[in-house]
């Protein structure tokens, strides 16, 4: 089958792929671009070895690990604090001002950071608007929404967790003003973070979230085809109030569009909402409120205390939160357990320390109300003083009237008792395994111990007849040195009698030399002074121990002793006696001389040359 037919249906399987994942899993890709979400699918097929789609989603059906490393590739991740800083200060200098002016002192600014990956950008922003503001109208004034696909992404945003190199861009004051350091890493501030929600939402399916004042979606666009992009803008267009910005990114543009917004920069890729625009994409159908008449009122009244007293009789604590973030219901168990009252009905539900801890819950009711589904979150921690306390929390989005969301129902089980008990069960099996390991080593080692001392009990034996026998032959090796030591101190004895001999010799040469007149200079066969008696020092004015061991040719004194190496030379190659020359010289005394030279062969040690140097007196210079 040649490529041309082959391809229609390698791209009709592709298409197959994308529909079982969003059936599947939820994750509509049908508006991405082919040619990059084809590459990437394959990247990841190559990964582990499948050729087809067919038996890829095969895998993927066998497998649902599968599905959060394929979704990692697709979904790249790239992101970092105040990325692009160019921008970010244009920003920050041009468009919050303008943010600002637009609002009143006590009003609410709303931001939406969308496909915020791992949320380090949804924390530029929190970081922007704080400096501008100052924190404390920063923590009552600004809401920021960060939404992504990617769960395991959004996992990483709600930590706020974060290595040194991804602040880099941060000066060390901002980056000590809003990082706390946790070990090698730095984690975002509490107070600030409790105004940054993260939730997943897709941009190509879900409900825009409404009433913005900046919507910041960079190097997101890109990646869908002109259909699904002009469905985003469409949502986006809906998302901004009148005169709200849109900060894209340096790839991305607004195409036709100059009816809706207005280019704020376009080298910033910025834009403002122009007023007025075409119908929204998203028409959310408001409630309809029931007219009552006495008698209902009656019936409501008493179906909400009953309601109520169940509420309160029910074995775990609950309370509810509106759509508007609003506590609506803390039942009696949730006050007792959590230190609430009931005058905390009607406050904002981010005010109390319950939407924060033990868990970060705003975040859990936000991502519970978007995907309309119930989380769980088991074990959660909470300290009270040093006792700590285990909860598994149920958040549970209710519909109201028209399949909108209602209100969020949260439910904690007080579990401590069961985890303790599970922790204690665990740590008791992990010490009978560790003490049944430590008794099955200690055993062995006790048959290795035995198997060693028997074998040590027969190298020990072993040892003694060696010992016997080594001891035999100490004895005779101690009358061979009696022996030995016998022989060298007679040896000792005959070396110091040919000692003083040689002294004596030594003496007998010494005064020999000493006694002639003549200077009298022994050299070796490198042409070294070996022996320079009185005559010559008295000569020539240089001492023994100046010219002893040093060249012949290399001193300098009153002979011209550059004269002398052809006959020195001659007599050391032939072994016989030079003739005798006679030389002008300078004497000790700086006088002239004339001075005889004669060179013998010298047969001593490793031979040489003596040379006998005497004063001619009838030729004495002038």
């Amino acid at each position: 089958m040649s490529d041309m037919s082959r391809e229609p249906e390698t791209d009709e399987e592709l298409e197959e792929l994308l529909r079982f994942l969003r059936d599947a899993r939820g994750f509509d890709f049908t508006g991405y671009k082919r040619s990059s979400l084809g590459r990437r699918i394959r990247k990841r097929m190559a990964d582990v070895g499948i050729d087809s789609y067919a038996d890829y989603r095969d895998q993927l059906e066998t497998n649902t690990d599968e599905f959060g490393a394929l979704f990692n590739t697709i979904l790249i991740n790239v992101t970092s604090i105040f990325r692009d800083a160019e921008a970010w200060t244009y920003l920050q200098r041009e468009v919050v001002p303008e943010i600002l002016a637009q609002h009143g002192p006590d009003e609410e600014i709303r931001v939406w950071s969308a496909g915020c990956s791992s949320g380090e950008e949804a924390y530029s922003l929190a970081i922007m608007f704080a400096e501008a503001l100052g924190l404390d109208e920063a923590l009552n004034r600004v809401k920021i929404y960060g939404t992504d696909v990617d769960d395991e992404a959004l996992r990483d945003a709600r930590a706020g967790l974060y290595p040194a190199r991804n602040l880099e861009p941060l000066s060390a004051e901002l980056r000590e003003r809003y990082f706390e350091q946790n070990g090698t890493q730095f984690s975002f501030r509490p107070d600030l973070r409790r105004r940054v929600i993260f939730g997943r939402h897709d941009i190509t399916r879900d409900a825009p979230i409404s009433r913005l004042d900046l919507l910041v979606c960079r190097n997101a666009l890109m990646y869908f085809n002109v259909e699904a992009q002009t469905q985003i803008i469409d949502r986006f267009h809906f998302a901004l109030r009148e005169q709200g910005f849109l900060f894209l990114g340096k790839a991305e543009m607004l195409l036709g569009d100059g009816d809706r917004f207005d280019v704020v920069s376009m080298r910033q890729r910025i834009f403002r909402r122009r007023p007025g625009g075409t119908t929204p994409p998203y028409q959310p159908t408001p409630l309809k409120l029931r007219s009552h008449i006495g008698g209902e009122l009656q019936n409501v009244a008493r179906n909400r205390q009953l309601r109520d007293l169940i509420l309160d009789a029910s074995p775990g604590a609950a309370l509810a939160v509106d759509t508007e973030g609003v506590v609506v219901l803390i039942n009696s168990h949730a006050r007792a357990q959590f230190g609430l009252t009931m005058n905390d009905i009607g406050r904002p539900f981010q005010d109390l320390e319950i939407s924060y801890r033990p868990v970060e819950l705003r975040s859990l009711i936000d991502q519970a109300t978007h995907e309309r589904r119930t989380l769980r979150v088991n074990g959660a921690e909470r300290w009270v003083g040093e006792d700590v306390q285990f909860y598994d929390i149920l958040v549970q989005p209710l519909v109201g009237v028209g399949g909108l969301p209602a209100a969020t129902n949260i439910t904690f089980t007080d579990v401590t008792v069961t985890t303790q008990l599970k922790a204690e069960v665990k740590r008791v099996r992990e010490d009978l395994e560790t003490a049944y390991e430590e008794l099955q080593s200690t055993n062995e080692e006790l048959e290795t111990t035995n198997e060693e001392l028997q074998s040590s009990i027969e190298e020990l034996e072993t040892t003694n007849e060696e010992l016997q026998s080594t001891n035999e032959e100490l004895e005779t090796t101690n009358e061979e040195l009696q022996s030995g030591n016998e022989e060298l101190e007679t040896m000792n004895e005959e070396m110091r009698t040919r000692t003083e001999e040689l002294d004596e010799a030594r003496a007998f040469l010494e005064g020999v030399l000493t006694s002639i007149a003549a200077a009298v200079v022994v050299l070796d066969r490198d042409l070294k002074v070996k022996s320079w008696n009185r005559g010559a020092a008295d000569l020539w004015g240089l001492r023994q121990d100046e010219v002893l061991n040093e060249l012949f040719f290399g001193l300098e004194f009153g002979l011209p002793i550059q004269e002398l190496r052809p006959m020195v030379d001659q007599c050391l190659k032939t072994r016989k006696r030079g003739t005798p020359v006679a030389l002008g010289a300078v004497n000790r005394l700086g006088r002239s001389i004339k001075c005889t030279v004669q060179c013998s062969p010298f047969d001593g040690h490793r031979g040489g040359v003596v040379l006998l140097m005497e004063e001619s007196r009838g030729d004495s210079a002038q």
